[in-house]
Formats: C-alpha cells, structure tokens, sequence
C-alpha cells in the first residue's frame, strides 16, 4: 500500500526511502505501532535494484535460527527481507544475524545473502539493549541509518487521502459502491488520536464498507470521543480500548448481518465473510450465538 503524502513530515520521509533505495546498507524504521514500517519497508523495496525480486517479511518473535540461513529454505534469498520488532529475536537468532550483517560488511556492504535488510521497531532499542534483550553489537549493526515514521496524529494533512484509498481498496474487495462519508464522520477522521495509527484507520474505513452502515461503524468511536476527558466509574476512558469495542461491535453487526442473509446457514456465511468455517463458530461462540445456525 503506497499513498502519495502531503504532509510535509513524511514528504520528508519519502525523499529520504528514494534516497536509501539506490543502496543495500541495512536500514531501521522505527515508529510506533502501525504506522506503516511494513509498508514503508516495501516501497524501499520497490524503488530499488531489487524491484523484480522477492519481498519478504517476518515478525520477529516467529523467526528461528534456520530461517536466517543463506538459499531456498531461509529467509534470505534476492529480494529485500523485513524484520519486524527486531529485539523479539531469539539470542540464537541475533547471533546468526550479527555474523551475517558482519560478512556483508567484510565483502563492502554486499546485501546479506543476496538481500536488502529492512529492521523495524516500535520500541526504544537503546532500553532493549541495556535490558540484554538485544545484542549491543547487533543493535549497532541494525542502526547505521534509522529512518523515523510520524504517527498519523502528527500527519493529519494525509488523513483524507488514506481514508480514500482504503474505502476504495475495500469496495472493491467487498463488491460494493465506495462510501460517501458525511461531514461528521469526515471531521471525526480529522479529530481522533488514532493510538493505532495507519492500521487503526484502515480497520475503520474497512467496516464501514463491510456494514455499509457508517453510523453503525462509527457510532462507538463518535460517542467514545465526547466523553474522553470525562472520568468514567472513577477510570478515563482509553480511546484505543474504545476504538477496539466499536471495532467488535461492528463486527458482529456484520456477522449477523451475513448469517440473516444466509438464511443462518455459517458454512455460506463463513465464505461470504472470507474467513474459515471454524473462525466463525469462534466469533459466534463469543457473541452468544454458538448454539444458533445450520452447519
């Protein structure tokens, strides 16, 4: 996913990807969560000499040593390899990594097995290597250039922008007309924090073109935001904790939304919602509706 920015923050950052792609030095992004490093990671990999290669990506609490060997079976190979949260690696894995970064080094900053490496963070890596976490010369390996994402609150210029590529991206993955948003949910966009950035955004626009009810998708959100400032049974409010049970009621006005349709019958309603039969018994089950519906 790329959305031309126009925020000047991140044209800034874009002028510096265009630069870093020319070359195969390892780069780190770091931003908080879900501000686009994946995606970021990728348009690196798309403007550069590894454009017809293989992008690959891999958190990296899933990694094991093996991945990180050279050829088929590994992660490495031509193309560009992203490691997201690069101090969940294992220390067995940090070893492996540190003696591949070194031989790129000693061969003139060659890319590790034939592969651009792209690292991305949410954390503060120094606190990572002072609690032994991350290895102190793999973390100087890793962040010879870092490249810092704004938060979306910090880029609100792109808001608009990203709102329409995503009501677009899922209109057409849904087979429905792109929504008109009315002006309020328009300046809600505009308004909110969105603790989950890029991520949180698109998670919003995709609901309110699966339901295709903007009042239902935002309703949660809309009243979440007049009473943020306003203590709650003795505790404030957390917009992201409110934004996450808009998204859940959303979804099961969705899932009941299909079922009806469906005549009840899961196994159509599951394909329909493009998720498994067994995912969907699961989201029945914790909505209080197990027991209902033909298998």
């Amino acid at each position: 996913m790329f959305v031309e920015a126009v925020s000047p923050s991140m044209q800034a950052v874009e002028a510096m990807v265009r630069e870093l792609a020319r070359g195969d030095l390892p780069v780190l992004l770091i931003g908080e969560a879900g501000s686009g490093k994946r995606s970021m990671a990728q348009r690196m990999h798309q403007m550069s000499r590894h454009e017809g290669d293989v992008f690959r990506s891999a958190h990296c609490a899933t990694v094991r040593p093996e991945y990180l060997n050279g050829g088929t079976d590994g992660l490495f190979g031509q193309g560009t390899l992203f490691l997201e949260e690069i101090s969940d690696l294992s220390p067995d894995c940090q070893i492996k990594l540190f003696e591949a970064l070194s031989k790129s080094e000693e061969n003139g900053h060659k890319a590790v097995f034939g592969a651009r490496l792209i690292c991305g963070t949410s954390r503060d890596l120094e606190a990572e290597v002072k609690s032994g976490r991350l290895r102190e010369d793999l973390y100087y390996r890793i962040s010879g250039i870092c490249l810092r994402l704004p938060p979306l609150r910090q880029r609100r210029d792109d808001i608009p922008y990203l709102v329409s590529f995503f009501l677009a991206k899922y209109a057409e993955d849904f087979r429905r007309p792109v929504p008109v948003l009315s002006a309020q949910t328009q300046q809600l966009f505009q308004d909110y924090a969105w603790p989950g950035n890029i991520r949180e955004l698109e998670d919003a626009a995709k609901a309110i073109v699966a339901l295709g009810d903007e009042s239902v998708a935002m309703g949660g959100l809309r009243s979440m935001l007049t009473k943020s400032d306003r203590p709650l049974n003795g505790e404030r409010i957390s917009l992201k904790q409110a934004a996450r049970a808009a998204s859940r009621e959303a979804e099961k006005v969705l899932i009941l939304k299909v079922l009806t349709r469906t005549r009840w019958n899961r196994r159509r309603a599951a394909e329909e919602l493009q998720i498994s039969y067994k995912a969907l018994l699961y989201k029945l089950k914790q909505i209080g509706y197990g027991e209902y519906g033909a298998s």
